[in-house]
């Protein structure tokens, strides 16, 4: 997790942007925003109950053991803005949630898993459907099939300016890369 700063006050002169995190079950995103979020970040993780792996498909993540009952929340600060991070569920149960915290959001970092690449499919069908910008990035797992990027894409089948990054979610050099990426396409977007 990062350090947080001795004065976690927000300076005036600081634009406030909200940013998803999204992606399907078990892709990194509580993971992401714990390494990314200079304050405690609010993490609403749940223990995996019985009845839960009959609506939860745990193919290709046998070990996960907690899932996100609502959001996460995690903030951090760059020069001239700070980034409100909210980590979204990604089961399909969770949609009417989704909604509700695409408001006012400027933008979605979706993270994709190449060990079950289609599982970004209606995640990204739901961001696709509110309007908010985008860019992806693959959570590089150890055991991660590597794929170049441009195969990824097509997979995804993602527009060619729709930044495609490589990230470790739990590496906050890694993730900030990732953040910067969506920050910078919606800069470029808002600019045309």
């Amino acid at each position: 997790m990062a350090s947080a700063p001795s004065d976690t006050r927000i300076s005036t002169d600081h634009i406030p942007v909200k940013l998803i995190i999204a992606g399907p079950f078990g892709v990194g995103k509580t993971t992401m925003v714990d390494a990314l979020s200079e304050i405690k970040p609010l993490n609403t993780e749940e223990v995996l109950t019985q009845a839960g792996t009959l609506v939860d498909d745990l193919t290709g993540v046998n070990e996960k053991t907690t899932t996100t009952t609502a959001i996460d929340f995690g903030r951090l600060t760059l020069p001239g803005v700070v980034l409100y991070l909210f980590g979204a569920p990604g089961q399909a149960r969770f949609q009417v949630l989704w909604q509700e915290l695409a408001r006012g959001a400027l933008g979605v970092l979706v993270l994709a898993d190449t060990r079950r690449i289609d599982d970004s499919f209606a995640v990204l069908d739901l961001v696709e459907s509110t309007g908010v910008r985008y860019a992806v990035a693959v959570n590089n797992f150890p055991d991660s099939p590597e794929y170049p990027l441009e195969a990824v894409r097509q997979a995804l089948d993602l527009h060619p300016h729709t930044p495609l990054v490589v990230c470790d979610a739990r590496d906050p050099v890694s993730a900030r890369a990732s953040l910067i990426a969506l920050v910078e396409h919606i800069r470029e977007l808002m600019l045309t």
